[in-house]
């Protein structure tokens, strides 16, 4: 399943090695490293030339869920290039579901307020669009797989039905041909006997084949770029493969870019091209995927990867980050991570926001990058 080189779960079990003439040579190239806040916080084996499908620049949002706007995003950029993987990491609470949602335009603007920045699906601006023109976006530019297909799927109505409706909203075709291609999304995403199991309800059908449905249903009309959001939480192992198989198909056929939301980074390993960490609302980490893993450059990230249990000797604890994010709403006012990081020194990190610092293709929030020589996967 995985891709050619050093790639998929092998990095978590791989010696430490040296990238780029070693750790020691790309200290000599730091200092001339610039601290920006760059309009693509990554780049990926995927040709930089392609146009951006998807661009985010200085996207911070605030919600007021009970009353009173607080921080939820702060400073975010992402670009997304057709055909590439981005995986999006973090612990719940870091952000990654409400970015997805503003991806989406699907964040209620009663209850949301945004600070600064913008989104783009190409030449469309997703940020401050009117209802009706995020609603012929949806599903046919970019869609969604969502964490629990139960809830996602309408209860009351046929699945089959459910795809024919996107289809036909967004194309105009009879209700004839709206089924004819709903069936066969079901037998691209590997439905079987997709005819009978197009009458089927949601609670009819096993979770894997709920989780192809809704896969069906995102990509019903071809859009650019799909979201996938936890998509294997609730599934075995085998049908997380399965999926993960499909989804990388259905990315090699339909030419579509792809954001995976995920907590297991096994999954990101395999998946992804490039990964992006949040903490607390902002990006602070974003790199390819074999360095991330080999010797990511923030703190936060070496805890993650240090965390696996791949990563931990026989017979001992489990490594155990302590403590636990700001609150939303929280000033902080330097590291967002320095509460809970062994590397922080007062006066440095806890003074001033930490800008986004990028150098080619790896960019990260840390002060003291340049001095630490931090450990990744199975090392």
């Amino acid at each position: 399943m995985a891709r050619a080189g050093t790639r998929s779960r092998d990095l978590l079990h791989i010696p430490r090695v040296q990238l780029a003439g070693g750790r020691a040579q790309r200290r000599s190239h730091r200092r001339s490293w610039t601290v920006t806040t760059p309009t693509s916080t990554q780049t990926s084996n995927v040709p930089s030339d392609r146009e951006p499908l998807l661009t985010v620049e200085d996207f911070s949002l605030d919600l007021a869920p009970s009353g009173e706007f607080v921080p939820v995003l702060s400073d975010v950029d992402l670009t997304v290039r057709s055909g590439e993987v981005v995986g999006l990491v973090g612990e719940s609470g870091s952000g990654k579901s409400t970015l997805a949602m503003s991806l989406m335009g699907l964040v209620p603007k009663k209850i949301s307020r945004r600070r600064s920045g913008r989104i783009a699906l190409g030449d469309i601006e997703i940020t401050g669009a009117p209802r009706r023109a995020l609603q012929s976006v949806r599903g046919s530019k970019i869609g969604m797989i969502f964490q629990e297909p139960m809830t996602a799927l309408d209860p009351a109505y046929r699945v089959g039905d459910q795809v024919a409706e996107a289809i036909r909203r967004h194309t105009g075709v009879s209700r004839t041909e709206a089924r004819k291609r709903a069936i066969e999304n079901f037998k691209l995403v590997e439905v079987a006997d997709a005819e009978r199991r197009a009458d089927a309800y949601p609670h009819e059908l096993s979770g894997g084949l709920r989780q192809r449905v809704c896969i069906a249903l995102a990509i019903a009309c071809r859009p650019q770029v799909l979201i996938a959001d936890e998509p294997t939480t609730a599934l075995d192992v085998t049908t997380q493969a399965q999926v993960l198989d499909l989804l990388r198909r259905l990315r090699d056929e339909l030419g579509m870019a792809v954001i995976l939301i995920s907590h297991d980074l096994a999954v990101i390993a395999e998946f992804c091209d490039r990964v992006m960490v949040m903490y607390a609302g902002q990006i602070v980490e974003a790199s390819p995927i074999d360095p991330f893993f080999i010797e990511p450059e923030h703190p936060y990230s070496s805890a993650l990867l240090q965390s696996l249990p791949e990563n931990q000797p026989p017979l001992r604890a489990l490594s155990v980050l302590p403590g636990s994010p700001p609150p939303l709403g929280m000033e902080v006012a330097g590291c967002r991570f320095a509460a809970r990081c062994a590397h922080m020194v007062e006066g440095t990190c806890d003074v001033a926001p930490i800008p986004l610092t990028a150098r080619g293709d790896r960019a990260f929030r840390c002060v003291r990058a340049d001095e630490l020589d931090l450990p990744g996967a199975a090392r």
